[in-house]
């Protein structure tokens, strides 16, 4: 029995995508984050009543998964198979027919450092992967990667044991990475490496978006570890990223941020 889907079956995942609200369900889940239904309908800009619709469709298809906690429910992508394909229909529409988008503090935010569902994409995933190459730590080629004896002693001084990540699906893997049209790193090495510079406070998650947040311990500890070009934004079609200032009475919460325009 084939294991492909009929052409009928790809219509019908097709046109549960193709909806507008649906879509940005399921691109809001790319965060790699569960969701409330709430939360999914205000990134939906649809009502709640609504969102409840879509999201039955989208769990009957087993596009997302819904899982319970007390009273609440959350909701995420099924699986990591369609948040790739989920992926590759951004890099699609990214490459499509030029179209006038102007580029707003939370589109600069997303290009610099975001969320690709569990690895980092955006200017900083692609630095990293850039220099994890350079170094001789990973080997990358069409779509696959592979870490070399160097990069598992390198990936172990960051708390990461590669051999444990062997177990699961794909150590080293690539990703398109849709606004920097190179391949960043995915697989268990992309996940681990998320929640590394997580758990060490350099990227912290906005509540907002899939964006990524640098702080001002991230800016050299991810320079040192990675050894990171100092010009790595490059500027380009960002505005010269600022320093918020301490949050009173609590720790430094300095984190790099696009300029917001008023109003």
């Amino acid at each position: 029995m084939s294991n492909f889907a009929s052409g009928n079956t790809i219509a019908e995942v097709a046109s549960l995508i193709g909806d507008a609200a649906r879509a940005n369900i399921l691109s809001a889940l790319m965060s790699g984050q569960a969701l409330t239904a709430g939360e999914l309908a205000r990134h939906a800009g649809v009502t709640a009543q609504t969102t409840s619709g879509h999201l039955g469709k989208l769990t009957e298809a087993k596009l997302i998964a819904v899982e319970k906690q007390g009273r609440h429910r959350y909701y995420r992508l099924a699986t990591p198979q369609v948040a790739q394909a989920i992926h590759a229909l951004m890099a699609v529409a990214a490459s499509g027919p030029t179209r006038y988008h102007p580029i707003g503090p939370r589109d600069q935010a997303l290009r610099l450092a975001r969320t690709c569902y569990d690895h980092m994409a955006g200017r900083l995933a692609l630095t990293i992967a850039d220099s994890l190459v350079r170094e001789g730590h990973v080997v990358l080629s069409d779509g696959a990667g592979m870490v070399t004896d160097e990069g598992r002693r390198f990936f172990a001084d960051l708390g990461i044991d590669t051999k444990s990540l062997r177990a699961r699906r794909p150590l080293c893997q690539t990703c398109l990475d849709w606004s920097e049209r190179r391949p960043h790193i995915a697989g268990q090495l992309g996940a681990a490496l998320l929640s590394s510079v997580l758990a060490r406070g350099w990227v912290t998650r906005s509540a907002e978006s899939r964006a990524l947040k640098l702080s001002r311990a991230g800016e050299s500890g991810l320079a040192t570890a990675f050894q990171l070009p100092a010009d790595w934004r490059n500027e380009g079609p960002f505005t010269r990223d600022v320093l918020e200032p301490e949050v009173r009475g609590g720790p430094s919460t300095d984190v790099l941020a696009a300029r917001q325009p008023a109003g």
